[in-house]
C-alpha cells in the first residue's frame, strides 16, 4: 500500500470517543456489573483487568477472556457483546482486558507489535497473568479457559491461542488476522486491507514457532462479516487455514448448512469433536453480529459496530465451548411456620389398614422345575377362581370408594386432634 492509501485507510478506522462506537467512548464508567482488579501481576503490558464473576458458578468453574475492539473499553464490549449477562445466565466467570490510550491512540490492543506478542512479554503476557489471577481467585478449572474478541481484539485472541496454546481450551476471533502475519503497523495495515494468502504450513508454523507446546492445540470459532471494509474477509479463510494445518484437518468442510440463516463450515476430529468452525456473515460489515438467541434471550446491545444481524454470535460462541449447560437449582429450605411444625418428618398417623388384594398367577416357562400339588382341599380353594372377579364392576368401584372415604376420615380426625392439642383450634 502507498503512503496515501496508508492515510486513508486509518482515516477510517474507529477513534476514541467516536459515537458509532459505542455511547461512551473508550470510558469505562458506564452502567456495568464488572468490577476493576488490581496488583493481579508485574503487568508488562500497562493493561487494566475488569472482571466479572456470578454469584453461581458452574461445575467445572470456567473463564472466557474477552478482548474489546480499537477505540471501545471494557466496559463498552461487554454491553454491546453481551458476555457479562451470558455469565450470569450460565454460571461462568469473564475477564476483559482494557487497553490504554498510553499504550495505542487508537486504544487498540498491539497485536502486531513482536514486544506486546511474545510468551511472557507485554500485553500477552499481562492477559496472562489475569487468568492467572482469575485462577486463584475463584477456583476457575484450568482446563475450562476460553478467549474470544473482536477486530484488534480478534487478532489478540490470536495471539493468546498461539502464544499460550496450553492455556485455552478453546477461542473465538470475531473480523480478526492470524497470528504471525505482522510484526509493525505497515504489514498491520496491509493485512487487514489487502491481505496475502499463504500456504497453510506456513500459517501453522507461525504458531508452532511461538511456544515450546507440543499438545492438543485449542479449538477454534471464527466470524467475519462478508462486507467488512476494516478487516478484509480474506482474513477469515487464513485462520481457518491456520488452524485446520494445526489439528491436521483437511481443506474441505465435513459439514455445511445455515444456522440463523448464515452459512456455518464445520471441522470436526476422528471422536466427532468440532475443533475449526467458520460463519460467514453475509452482508455485514465489520463488527460483533448479535441478536436474539436460541434460549429466546438477548445478550448485548446494537451499538456502533455491534450489529444486530439477527444471529448471537456470543450465545454460539458460549455453546461452542460448551458453557450453556444449566445451573443446578438449589430449593430454598421452607421457613418454620405453625403448620409446618404440625406435620413432622415421620407420619404420626395410623397408618390405615392395608387392602389385600389377590396376585393374579403367571404361567412359568416350560423349564421351571415342577413342584407337587397341594393336598385336595387347598388345590380346589387355588384353583376357585378369586370372589372379586365375579362382583359386578359397580359394586368394587363401590367398595373402593367407601375405603378411600374411611382413610381421609381417619386422617382429617388425626389433624383435628393435633390442632385442639396444640392450641389452635377448640
Amino acid at each position: 500500500m502507498s503512503l496515501a492509501e496508508n492515510i486513508d485507510f486509518l482515516s477510517r478506522l474507529p477513534k476514541p470517543g467516536d459515537s458509532r462506537i459505542d455511547r461512551g467512548g473508550s470510558r469505562s464508567d458506564l452502567a456495568s456489573s464488572l468490577v476493576e482488579i488490581r496488583g493481579f501481576g508485574s503487568n508488562p503490558g500497562n493493561l487494566r483487568m475488569f472482571a466479572y464473576v456470578p454469584a453461581r458458578l458452574q461445575r467445572p468453574h470456567a473463564l472466557v477472556v474477552a478482548l474489546h475492539g480499537c477505540a471501545q473499553s471494557a466496559a463498552s464490549y461487554d454491553l454491546g457483546s453481551g458476555w457479562s449477562t451470558l455469565a450470569k445466565h450460565y454460571g461462568f466467570a469473564v475477564v476483559l482486558p482494557q487497553q490504554e490510550p498510553v499504550n495505542n491512540a487508537n486504544v487498540c490492543f498491539n497485536w502486531s507489535k513482536p514486544d506486546d506478542i511474545a510468551r511472557e512479554r507485554g500485553e500477552a503476557f499481562s492477559i496472562r497473568q489475569m487468568v492467572a489471577r482469575m485462577v486463584h481467585d475463584h477456583g476457575i478449572d484450568p482446563r475450562c479457559v476460553f478467549v474470544t474478541g473482536m477486530s484488534a481484539g480478534g487478532a489478540m485472541a490470536s495471539v493468546m491461542l498461539a502464544t499460550y496454546p496450553e492455556l485455552f481450551a478453546g477461542g473465538a476471533i470475531i473480523a480478526g488476522l492470524p497470528f504471525g502475519i505482522a510484526t509493525n503497523l505497515r504489514e498491520a495495515l496491509n493485512a487487514m486491507h489487502r491481505p496475502t494468502p499463504r500456504p497453510a504450513a506456513v500459517l501453522g508454523d507461525f504458531v508452532r514457532n511461538a511456544s515450546q507446546h507440543r499438545g492438543v492445540f485449542p479449538k477454534v470459532s471464527v466470524w467475519h462479516g462478508s462486507l467488512d471494509r476494516i478487516v478484509n474477509p480474506t482474513n477469515a479463510g487464513e485462520i481457518v487455514k491456520q488452524w485446520l494445518d494445526l489439528h491436521h484437518l483437511p481443506d474441505v468442510a465435513m459439514s455445511e448448512g445455515l444456522i440463523d440463516g448464515y452459512p456455518r463450515q464445520v471441522w470436526w476430529n476422528a471422536d466427532g469433536d468440532t475443533l475449526v468452525e467458520s460463519y460467514a456473515i453475509t452482508n455485514m460489515g465489520h463488527g460483533t453480529p448479535i441478536g436474539r438467541a436460541e434460549d429466546e434471550r438477548r445478550y448485548g446491545e446494537p451499538n456502533g459496530f455491534m450489529l444486530d444481524v439477527g444471529i448471537s454470535s456470543s450465545h454460539h460462541i458460549a455453546r461452542f465451548f460448551r458453557l450453556t449447560h444449566s445451573i443446578p437449582v438449589t430449593r430454598p429450605a421452607r421457613p418454620a411456620s405453625p403448620s409446618t411444625r404440625l406435620i413432622p418428618a415421620v407420619s404420626w398417623m395410623t397408618p390405615p389398614t392395608p387392602v389385600m388384594v389377590e396376585a393374579t398367577r403367571v404361567a412359568e416357562p416350560a423349564s421351571a422345575v415342577e413342584v407337587p400339588p397341594p393336598p385336595g382341599p387347598l388345590r380346589a380353594k387355588l384353583q376357585a377362581p378369586p370372589p372379586s372377579s365375579r362382583e359386578p364392576t359397580e359394586t368394587k368401584a363401590r367398595v373402593s370408594m367407601q375405603r378411600r372415604h374411611a382413610i381421609l376420615g381417619r386422617v382429617c380426625h388425626a389433624i383435628v386432634r393435633k390442632l385442639v392439642a396444640a392450641g389452635l383450634r377448640k
